[in-house]
Formats: structure tokens, C-alpha cells, sequence
């Protein structure tokens, strides 16, 4: 399981310009079951989504096609863990010791 920080650059004016493909590209990560969650971060620092079931390497190639990334509006940090402890409500995270 990843999270997935985007943090805006200098450029983050140009969000505006690439938003509509942004958001089909997100569209495309949930639809494809590797998106789980995704969300903006407190004042106006970006973004972060919660990714699974896509090793690191496949979700660095998607992070990267991501038209915010390739256009420079925002920097991404892909960070990995491990779920260990989870609410009843999201039990499918946790992986099997």
C-alpha cells in the first residue's frame, strides 16, 4: 500500500490549465481499482491519494503520467507501508503476517 503526496510547485497557476486531465487521470486510477482514496491536503499544499494492489514500480509509471507531474504543477512522494491495525471498516487493508 503507497500514499501518494502531490505537492505543488512554483507552477501550481498552471493547475487551472491541465485540472480537467487531472482528474480523468485520477478517474482512471480509481476505475482501474489502484486508487483508493484521494484528497487535497491542508491549505492549498496539493494533494494525496491512497493507493493499493499496483507494485511500486507500475505506480511510479502512473504517478508519473499524471498531467499535474508532467506538466511541473506539482512534485510527487510516493511512501510505502504496510497496514497493520485497521478499524473494522477498512479490514481489507490489512495484509496477512
Amino acid at each position: 500500500m503507497f500514499v501518494i503526496y502531490l505537492k505543488f510547485t512554483a507552477e501550481k497557476a498552471h493547475a487551472a490549465q491541465v485540472m480537467e486531465a487531472h482528474k480523468a487521470w485520477l478517474a482512471q486510477g480509481f476505475s482501474d481499482g489502484v486508487f483508493l482514496v484521494a484528497g487535497s491536503l491542508e491549505e492549498g499544499q496539493g494533494g494525496a491519494i491512497l493507493a493499493s494492489g499496483e507494485d511500486r514500480r507500475a505506480l511510479e509509471a502512473r504517478v508519473a503520467a499524471d498531467p499535474f507531474v508532467v506538466e511541473g504543477v506539482v512534485v510527487a512522494e510516493i511512501t510505502g507501508f504496510t497496514p497493520a491495525r485497521t478499524d473494522a471498516r477498512l479490514q481489507f487493508l490489512k495484509v496477512a503476517a
